[in-house]
């Protein structure tokens, strides 16, 4: 049995994990915090990155220089619609976003956001397990491989399991530590 395709799938979890916990603001400036916003220009929706490149100005501030300065307006009223939980404040230049500290509640409510996104992703693997394990049944069904073989895979799917459970409770360990901190 090849199991590149599963580890691909294991990974593609992984790697959403990620992206979801890069959406969760912590205390510290981070520019993904932004990937979500558009911006009304040009007549349509744009992703604020294409219009704007965004720099990380001190640990808890960003700058938002757009590439047209006739942005700055829709830029700063397009952030401040996300409801990210940040000030903005608008100069002729750009949009400085400042990220102020957060509160214990505020902790608290994004440390059990992380844990909801990690049991998400848990749920994603175990069915990604069980469509690999149906699969080999199937396979042991119509004779394309023996028992033992069979129980050989399965042992083998239950190992990488095992390590990539490992690495998302890892993920999200470190996840904690950012918003504790």
């Amino acid at each position: 049995m090849n199991f590149k395709e599963f580890t691909q799938e294991l990974e593609e979890v992984a790697a959403w994990l990620k992206k979801e916990y890069q959406s969760i603001r912590t205390g510290i400036a981070s520019p993904a915090v932004l990937d979500g916003v558009n911006i009304d220009a040009y007549g349509s929706k744009t992703p604020l990155n294409q219009v704007a490149s965004i720099s990380i100005e001190g640990a808890k501030s960003l700058l938002v220089g757009p590439y047209d300065k006739s942005l700055v307006k829709h830029i700063e009223k397009a952030i401040i619609d996300q409801n990210l939980g940040v000030s903005v404040v608008g100069t002729d230049t750009g949009v400085r976003i400042s990220f102020p500290d957060l509160t214990a509640d505020r902790r608290e409510m994004l440390g059990k956001l992380a844990k909801q996104k990690f049991e998400d992703a848990r749920v994603s693997t175990r069915q990604v397990r069980d469509t690999l394990w149906n699969s080999i049944q199937e396979q042991e069904k119509e004779g394309e491989i023996a028992e033992d073989d069979k129980f050989r895979q399965k042992q083998e799917m239950e190992d990488k399991m095992k390590t990539f459970t490992a690495e998302l409770e890892k993920i999200l360990k470190n996840k904690q530590e950012e918003i504790t901190s």
